[in-house]
């Protein structure tokens, strides 16, 4: 049997290691193929591509989109096998990187309003790159205002928290059309953090997107337990939908997460063989 690893981040977004480490980490794990799935952004793909041709791995371009919804939950949707040179793409990636910054900054200064003496450029020389909240909370670490990176979020970074702020989001639908528009399929990705109160809102949820052209459900996702995967593979079957699967690595940013296993169980190549398949449909 082979696997893959369909759902992975870079430091072209909030992970820690390189577009081209994230391809060697998986080679080197025995992985076949992955898609690098930046939040945002597909500003790692021409390394991770390059690379994963130089090892033989398997790769498809990703994307994964923060699309607007109902807080304490959050949506988030996938494109696999976009067109990196499409320029509606790239305006909305320049777009919603651009939003990011200005929550950044918003950030700072509701940290220095409550006492909080960290400055942007901390957080940026720690980052080296992308910034995200992961940064935000090891600073507030290091300076010893929080004991744990957890800690931070709760106090502070996580929704509820004192210095939260939401970055620029677009509506699922408009996060499909550019996906599909792209060339890409669109998949939705780890459902269990949508929060939804029940099944029955679970299923209306997903029967919304479908209808606006969702292609696939995220089955196996580091959150997703035993009964989770098997309710959400039979509402792929109910819908014709794609299966997919990832383990949502983020290297040192999310340390308990297994690069290359969606929590105990491990990825099919066979879900990569169906969105290409599906791609090749057009």
């Amino acid at each position: 049997m082979s696997y893959v690893d369909l759902h992975c981040h870079s430091t072209a977004s909030d992970g820690t290691l390189a577009p081209a480490d994230v391809v060697r980490l998986a080679n080197d794990a025995g992985l076949v193929g992955l898609s690098l799935t930046d939040h945002d952004t597909i500003g790692g793909i021409a390394e991770a591509a390059a690379e994963a041709k130089k090892l033989g791995v398997r790769f498809l371009a990703g994307i994964e989109i923060s699309a607007e919804y109902p807080r304490p939950g959050t949506m988030h949707l996938l494109g696999y096998g976009v067109d990196t040179t499409n320029p509606a793409l790239g305006d909305l990636t320049r777009r919603l990187i651009a939003g990011r910054g200005d929550r950044n900054v918003r950030i700072i200064e509701r940290l220095n309003q409550l006492g909080v003496a960290i400055t942007l450029a901390e957080v940026e020389a720690l980052a080296g790159g992308t910034i995200g909240r992961p940064h935000f909370a090891e600073v507030l670490v290091r300076k010893g205002y929080v004991s744990s990176r957890q800690r931070a979020f709760d106090e502070y970074l996580g929704q509820g928290g004192k210095a939260y702020e939401d970055k620029e989001t677009i509506t699922p639908k408009r996060a499909i059309e550019m996906i599909k528009a792209a060339g890409g399929v669109a998949v939705l990705a780890h459902p269990i953090q949508l929060r939804a109160d029940n099944d029955s809102r679970l299923e209306t949820e997903l029967k919304n997107l479908v209808d606006f052209g969702l292609d696939g459900i995220e089955v196996l996702h580091s959150d997703h337990n035993d009964r989770t995967i098997e309710y959400l593979a039979a509402l792929a079957a109910r819908w014709n939908l794609l299966s997919t699967g990832g383990s949502d690595f983020h290297g040192g940013n999310k340390p308990h997460i297994r690069f290359g296993f969606a929590a105990t169980r491990r990825i099919p190549v066979e879900f990569m063989d169906k969105i290409e398949a599906r791609l090749a449909l057009g």
